[in-house]
């Protein structure tokens, strides 16, 4: 079910001080002002300089200027997004954005970051998994709350439509920036916001509270996975005993086997690596049959009677 900004704000109980992220857009500025009034004095602003584009000294002049006009602290933040050779930009961009931002926040004496990603970014999101393939982690869509570098995060704008953001602001007369690469159609998010948001209003208006609802259905599935991963992994042992693994079933093995990735390596396989791993532990019968794998940036390879993992120098 859609909500207001204040439906969303009354619902959400930050710890505080309280962190916003501020870029300079509509989303992420209403946020603030939103905040701002409902937690006064309790709130600061984040914006995160990347420099990967002339237009980010414009967004940090408009933060700074409607900080002022709030009469808020602002803090910037300049990181070095610029990927590696095969990486994402997008990923490359997001992890140090986090990082700068818990690093920020705990300076600031804040509790807590507080996003503004809305129910579009989230439908945009769940488009985006499917697309790739993604499995339930993937189609879960965007978390509204998680850790990360000791710094609890929130997004309280997951149910509201970045429609209703927008006539907030103008509504008090506050002006945003646009970014120009959200423009760029080279980039999956930014076709999928042009071409398939709107055919999607038009052919089913009220997609947003659907997906949110798949969303969350994807969510609980995952996390009861992750739970089955936990205990299976803490039976079979970190790393997994080989003999363990081949008394649960495929799709058990395999859940425990990217539970162990995850969490103790920081790693996934992907699908075709996963099968072949699988297939590995199947065959795996005799002391002479050897395992050794490429998983992420790793292999994965047998050590006596149990599986390692050896990452990439």
């Amino acid at each position: 079910m859609s909500l207001t900004l204040d439906q969303a704000l009354e619902r959400f109980q930050p710890a505080l001080p309280l962190a916003v992220a501020l870029s300079g857009g509509a989303d992420s500025c209403a946020l603030l002002v939103a905040c701002a009034r409902r937690w006064p004095g309790q709130v600061r602003a984040l914006h995160v300089h990347h420099g990967l584009q002339p237009a980010a000294d414009g967004f940090q002049a408009h933060c700074e200027a409607l900080c002022r006009s709030l009469d808020l602290p602002l803090h910037t933040l300049h990181v070095d997004a610029r990927h590696a050779a095969g990486e994402s930009p997008e990923d490359a961009a997001r992890r140090a954005r986090y990082a700068a931002l818990a690093a920020a926040a705990h300076e600031a004496g804040c509790a807590m970051v507080a996003l503004a990603q809305h129910a579009d970014d989230q439908a945009e999101t769940l488009l985006l998994a499917l697309s790739r393939g993604a499995g339930l982690a993937g189609l879960a869509g965007m978390r509204p709350d998680w850790t990360a570098g000791g710094m609890r995060f929130a997004r309280p704008l997951l149910d509201v439509p970045g429609a209703a953001l927008r006539e907030f602001l103008r509504s008090q007369a506050i002006a945003w920036v646009e970014d120009p690469s959200n423009q760029d159609v080279r980039f999956t998010r930014n076709r999928i916001r042009a071409r398939l948001t709107p055919a999607l209003d038009q052919a089913f208006p009220g997609f947003r509270d659907t997906f949110a609802r798949s969303a969350r259905h994807a969510a609980q599935a995952q996390a009861l996975l992750e739970e089955f991963g936990a205990l299976d992994l803490a039976a079979a042992g970190a790393p997994p005993r080989l003999q363990a693994l081949r008394a649960l079933g495929r799709a058990r093995q395999a859940n425990l086997l990217r539970h162990w990735l995850r969490s103790v390596h920081g790693t996934q396989a992907s699908e075709a690596q996963m099968e072949e791993l699988l297939d590995q532990v199947q065959a795996c019968t005799t002391r002479g049959h050897a395992i050794r794998l490429k998983v992420g940036l790793g292999f994965v390879t047998r050590d006596g009677e149990r599986l390692a993992y050896t990452a990439s120098v």
